[in-house]
């Protein structure tokens, strides 16, 4: 039998970490290859693992072909889908394999509506019939399709988003590895790239101070606009964090120009008290 291993395919998905590829390669040495291989064609779509292990070690495995796959995105779909529900894919990994089903399906939603008036045209009489086509995936059209789909929280999804397009790589392999979580990885992202880089280098501590910090000022940043919007309307807005020092330049005027008037009062004494022939001073 030929079977071709696409390296695009095969990367599609997380692979399994060391310790996960040696627990699978225990138990098919013990047990044998229990789950058919997935091919379209010739092409190995699921089981690449367990394909590795049986041609390294000699042992029989069976295929079965699943003959509704009409293209890549088919079975970019179906791995999604596939991985989805196993347990062993990490919170991570599912939101990034759920946010990748919506852009799939977003992207294939622009090309229906594009080419809306050629799909209705009617066939012509000697066209042959289209294989059975795979059944319509979930469009994802809102995140909390999304967060289902996936199994997290809608809040869950959303600092998935932000990782992916403001993390560092080497805060993604942070997170990817388990030494920092979602929730962090998201604080974290928010940073300029190469204190992610400096923090993700330093270890699972320092990216844990480094997420500390941003929330320490991101509680903060409420409080400042909060005095902004309590400063008079006419004052500049650059003006509010200076809210203390205005007090204290205010009471100094006034603590002047209460000495002032003292000094004109005992000025005016003075002037009083000399006689009438003088010279003022």
């Amino acid at each position: 039998m030929n079977i071709v291993v696409n390296e695009e395919l095969k990367a599609y998905i997380e692979p399994l970490t060391q310790d996960e590829h040696d627990a699978l390669e225990r138990s098919i040495l013990t047990e044998g290859c229990r789950d058919a291989l997935v091919l379209w064609g010739d092409v190995l779509v699921d089981g690449h693992n367990r394909y590795g292990i049986c041609q390294k070690h000699g042992l029989p495995f069976q295929t079965v072909q699943n003959p509704r796959f009409q293209s890549m995105e088919d079975v970019h779909l179906w791995m999604i889908d596939q991985h989805l529900g196993r347990r062993s894919v990490s919170d991570f990994q599912r939101g990034v394999l759920a946010l990748r089903k919506r852009e799939i399906m977003a992207e294939r939603k622009a090309r229906a509506a594009a080419s809306t008036e050629a799909a209705e045209a009617p066939p012509a009489p000697d066209a042959p019939e289209a294989a059975a086509a795979l059944p319509a995936p979930d469009p994802l059209s809102s995140r909390e399709a999304i967060a289902k789909a996936a199994r997290l929280s809608s809040s869950q999804v959303v600092m998935i988003e932000k990782i992916q397009k403001q993390a560092a790589p080497e805060l993604v392999a942070a997170v990817k590895s388990g030494t920092i979580s979602i929730n962090a990885a998201a604080a974290v992202a928010t940073l300029p790239a190469e204190e992610q880089v400096a923090a993700a280098a330093a270890g699972k501590d320092e990216l844990k101070q480094a997420a500390k910090r941003v929330r320490e000022l991101n509680k903060r940043k409420p409080r400042e606009e909060a005095a902004i919007e309590e400063s008079p309307a006419d004052a500049p807005a650059d003006s509010a964090p200076a809210t203390d020092e205005l007090h204290t330049l205010r009471t100094r005027v006034a603590e002047l120009t209460a000495e002032n008037t003292e000094l004109r009062r005992q000025v005016a004494q003075l002037q009083a008290a000399l006689p009438a022939d003088s010279t003022p001073f």
